[in-house]
């Protein structure tokens, strides 16, 4: 056998290296150095990207919510039982996010996009990060089309625009998850996608609001991301904005969204738990200096896109809850300067009977009549100043007995305009039902009527029926003439002629 030189050998083997031709995948791996309260520290995970999703040999996933210089702090999104120290904790190189598709609507997820009520699995189109930045001003236009609540209260007063930010503020049991509710079930047949994300409820509530949905036929547009109070920190941490990460996906295809976030409070008290753990510095009220940004950054990605981008919107209705009406305290006052107005709910209303409990002082639309429909802007005319006087007047004139006729006129239209605000829990109002109580008020018709309330959903069942064509009118023009005012108030005074 001929033997083969040492030269040939280095060359033979150099052809082979050369020719070999290998793929690496850096799955880059780390080890868990504390673990506890459903915070993971680990290092080794020098590449990491925040908001990484991180995965445990328990095959429990994570967040990376610190990178610090020698290690990182990941946020676990389920138990942490199957996780100790030495444990290994691997890369996905896969930002936090959810799938996205048509096929969420009508269903029940929780804040990893997973369905939770048991009809199957949903098939997704796309994933998306749950933080995006928010559009550019230059990519947004104004807000100019109605959010209609359905709600005469806060239509005719606080009018909210598709792309607005308004938010709902109040105590506990005042009314703020039913206005958000009534907000959805008017949407029907308008061609608007509703997404409400519970944060820190109990599962009951939710349950509860779901089948309020079903009946009210709304679920069928409606997407409901729950994370409740039995649920990790983290994961009522990330619901919001993975909320936001379904509207988006609708938005950006021209589309009209509407998100209620219920409610950032327990969403701030969820950050300062995961902060205070990850050993961020605490500030005011225990919480972290970040906390505005939090919300800020959740609130700014709301907005009515440019015409170039699809024009599509996404509107906010974020609740906030105070504590004895303090709408002073620190959570409130940062998200009050967030958004774009507030309605706020007060308890004192409420008790006495007034629902929803809007209190007229403190409530205020920053968009304004520029969202309002022309037939709405016209109606609702000086009901704002109407009521305020009303407020002021019964103040002094409880206790005096002796009244001149100005005085009583202006307390009976008062009167009747505070019954007219009262509606019941999932009865929204058309815009036609609206503008036809505003105008019979403003020319004071409901002043010498007993019982206001009855009589006002009467007369409404008749211009239903009997008027279907000023309805109809108002309805798909959005105007309202003088004339057509004119036959709304010789057709109402007919209709109380007949049943005095």
């Amino acid at each position: 056998m001929a033997s083969i030189s040492s030269d040939e050998i280095i060359s033979i083997i150099k052809a082979r290296i050369e020719d070999f031709d290998v793929i690496t995948k850096d799955r880059e791996t780390g080890t868990v150095t504390y673990v506890g309260d459903g915070v993971v520290n680990a290092y080794g995970l020098d590449k990491v990207m925040y908001n990484e999703i991180v995965l445990f040999d328990s095959g429990v996933k994570g967040m990376v919510q610190d990178i610090r210089q020698d290690s990182v702090g990941c946020v676990l999104f389920g138990s942490d039982k199957g996780i100790r120290e030495g444990s290994h904790v691997r890369r996905t190189m896969r930002r936090a996010g959810v799938p996205v598709g048509e096929g969420f609507l009508g269903r029940v997820i929780n804040a990893l996009g997973e369905p939770i009520d048991g009809l199957g699995d949903i098939k997704e189109e796309d994933y998306r990060p749950v933080e995006e930045p928010a559009p550019g001003i230059i990519d947004r236009q104004p807000v100019a089309a109605p959010m209609e609540t359905g709600i005469l209260s806060i239509d005719s007063m606080f009018p909210i625009g598709r792309g607005q930010r308004e938010l709902i503020i109040g105590d506990r049991q005042t009314g703020k998850t039913s206005i958000a509710t009534d907000t959805i079930i008017n949407q029907k047949g308008k061609d608007v996608i509703c997404i409400y994300v519970a944060i820190g409820q109990k599962a009951s509530s939710v349950a509860k609001l779901v089948n309020t949905l079903k009946n009210n036929g709304a679920m069928d547009y409606t997407i409901v991301v729950s994370s409740t109070a039995s649920d990790p920190a983290p994961l009522q941490y990330i619901a919001p904005y993975a909320g936001t990460a379904m509207g988006e996906y609708f938005m950006h295809q021209g589309k009209d969204v509407l998100i209620v976030y219920d409610d950032l409070s327990k969403h701030a008290v969820a950050y300062r738990a995961i902060s205070l753990l990850l050993e961020r510095s605490p500030g005011r009220e225990a919480y972290p200096g970040d906390v505005f940004y939090l919300h800020s950054r959740l609130l700014e990605r709301s907005s009515r896109l440019s015409e170039k981008l699809g024009g599509g919107s996404m509107t906010a209705l974020p609740i906030i809850e105070t504590q004895d009406g303090d709408v002073s305290a620190y959570i409130p006052t940062n998200v009050i300067s967030i958004t774009d107005g507030q309605i706020f709910l007060e308890s004192s209303l409420f008790f006495e009977g007034q629902r929803p409990a809007v209190n007229v002082g403190l409530s205020v639309s920053r968009v304004g009549g520029a969202a309002q429909a022309k037939a709405m802007k016209k109606a609702a005319g000086s009901i704002r100043i109407d009521l305020a006087q009303y407020r002021e007047m019964e103040i002094f004139t409880q206790f005096a007995s002796d009244l001149d006729d100005n005085t009583k006129s202006l307390l009976a239209n008062g009167k009747a305009l505070m019954e007219l605000l009262k509606q019941p829990v999932s009865h929204p109002l058309s815009l036609a039902q609206q503008v036809v109580v505003l105008v019979l008020s403003t020319n004071k018709y409901f002043s010498d009527v007993e019982d206001v309330n009855e009589f006002r959903w009467k007369l409404l069942e008749y211009f239903d029926e009997k008027q279907s064509d000023i309805m109809d009118e108002i309805n798909n023009t959005k105007e309202l003439s003088d004339e057509l005012s004119e036959r709304i108030l010789k057709e109402a005074n007919a209709f109380k002629e007949n049943n005095a």
